[in-house]
């Protein structure tokens, strides 16, 4: 990360990431156990995607490393998209047993 714009950048891309597997419960530490949870049943989904994308982008760029901070960020993004569809689907009526 050179410049402050990419630092700001990559930590709102984190801060969405959370906002977007954000699970609202009726307390502090249900609000917590819910958003852990849900990451941490996303997350190996959305990391092999990512891992798909980043393997994609290596290969069409002769296999030059893609920066840490960049595959962070499709990391974030894959996860946002993942979150906001997880969430419509739990919102929408659709119960997931825990």
């Amino acid at each position: 990360m050179q410049s402050i714009q990419e630092k700001i950048r990559f930590g709102l891309s984190a801060i969405l990431y959370l906002l977007f597997n954000l699970r609202i419960g009726s307390d502090l530490a249900s609000t917590a156990t819910a958003t852990g949870w849900q990451i941490l049943q996303t997350a190996p989904f959305v990391a092999g995607f990512a891992y798909l994308i980043i393997a994609i982008l290596q290969a069409m760029g002769d296999g030059s490393k893609l920066p840490w901070d960049r595959r962070l960020r499709l990391f974030f993004a894959i996860g946002i998209m993942a979150g906001l569809i997880l969430g419509i689907w739990e919102y929408g009526g659709v119960s997931i047993q825990y």
